[in-house]
């Protein structure tokens, strides 16, 4: 599906947050805002990327393909059905499995696969280990810290908290 973004779209620079933390350079994390360039309609203003949310699913998944290629993603992120609860999902290899499956945080040490998370009133998490070959994204809503989602997700990679 092709995009053409309309002139008065906000510049793909004001989308994003950029991720400030202490990790490799080789690991790029970062937050979308819904000022990008997407082309969802009110109430789900441009850049919503959520197919579950009551948008039109086309409209998410140009938002999704608008990603993809404004930020040269080297591959389709890995999306989950998330729903608050405390199932850690690892990607890599590929798989017969749902294209979303259902989990609310997903590990991978693949290079080059793509992690993410959808979040509104919940927060992002985000872990990797001290040389960059292990990324994690956890979505941390007050349930799912209260099941242990953040402990999961540190169980769920191979690398030794100690090097998280």
């Amino acid at each position: 599906m092709e995009s053409s973004i309309p002139a008065n779209r906000a510049p793909v620079g004001d989308a994003i947050l950029q991720a400030s933390w202490p990790a490799p350079a080789n690991v790029r994390a970062f937050t979308t805002l819904r000022n990008g360039p997407g082309v969802s309609l009110a109430p789900f203003d441009r850049f919503n990327l959520g197919m579950r949310c009551g948008d039109d699913q086309a409209h998410a998944m140009e938002n999704r393909s608008i990603l993809r290629r404004a930020f040269a993603l080297p591959e389709e992120p890995s999306w989950l059905q998330q729903v608050h609860g405390s199932v850690v999902r690892r990607f890599g290899a590929p798989t017969k499995e749902p294209a979303e499956p259902v989990a609310d945080a997903s590990v991978t040490g693949a290079p080059g696969c793509v992690l993410a998370i959808l979040t509104a009133d919940c927060l992002p998490v985000l872990l990797c280990n001290q040389h960059g070959t292990e990324v994690a994204a956890a979505h941390a809503g007050w349930r799912g810290l209260a099941d242990g989602i953040l402990e999961a997700t540190v169980a769920a990679m191979d690398s030794p908290a100690a090097t998280l």
